[in-house]
């Protein structure tokens, strides 16, 4: 699984976490990632948005590029 976390816009927060997630295991749910997030992290970085990916946009060197994530599709 590959992951990449930004922060995006909110009303009463100011921002807060987005997931975007390449999965490996097709069955793989966001309630699930959710659900593992609010009993491993504290309630801040809990993330309010997952977003499943074919694959993560990279630089040449490999590099996740999250200025692309951020643009609206």
């Amino acid at each position: 699984m590959e992951v990449a976390a930004i922060g995006v816009p909110d009303e009463k927060s100011g921002e807060v976490p987005k997931l975007f997630i390449v999965k490996k295991d097709p069955s793989l749910t966001t309630e699930e990632i959710i659900a593992y997030a609010k009993q491993n992290l504290t309630g801040y970085k809990c993330p309010r948005y997952v977003e499943f990916m074919e694959e993560l946009p990279k630089s040449n060197v490999g590099k996740i590029l999250r200025k692309d994530l951020r643009k609206p599709a």
